[in-house]
């Protein structure tokens, strides 16, 4: 509650009006960290990463995600691909554009092996530019 002073009268009046402009302050912070933070959050294929230090590299405006999940099935973005159609569909993702850069993620459980013939999978299609997703973690001491 607030109070007002009058004009030399010593009774106090209460101001019933209430300052909403932190409120607005708040709710227009809240609504630029949901406008940056919304386009970030493109894929919702479930997936354990592990962990990184590498420093973070810029991504571009429409990456290509490739997702090996646990269970060895592949997603291209959020729809499930079988691996014999994975250059066909890599192909119309990226209209053909060979020199894109496709972003593999792995769950944890996947092996090495499994990982490599994903891999090799993308070189037999052509894209030879692949960029390993993880987590960001914190370097050993």
């Amino acid at each position: 509650m607030a109070a007002k002073l009058g004009g030399g009268g010593d009774d106090l009046e209460m101001s019933h009006e209430i300052n909403v402009t932190p409120f607005i302050d708040v709710m227009l912070v809240l609504l630029i960290i949901f406008m940056v933070a919304a386009p970030l959050a493109t894929v919702d294929v479930a997936v354990d990463l592990p962990t990184s230090t590498a420093q973070p590299q810029p991504r571009p405006d429409k990456p290509v995600f490739l997702t090996v999940k646990s269970d060895l099935t592949l997603d291209l973005g959020d729809s499930p691909v079988p691996r014999e159609s994975l250059p066909a569909a890599l192909d119309a993702a990226t209209s053909r554009d060979r020199e894109q850069r496709i972003f593999l993620r792995a769950d944890k459980a996947v092996s090495y092996g499994d990982v490599m013939e994903v891999m090799n999978g993308l070189r037999n299609a052509g894209y030879l530019k692949v960029a390993l997703v993880g987590l960001e973690g914190i370097a050993p001491k």
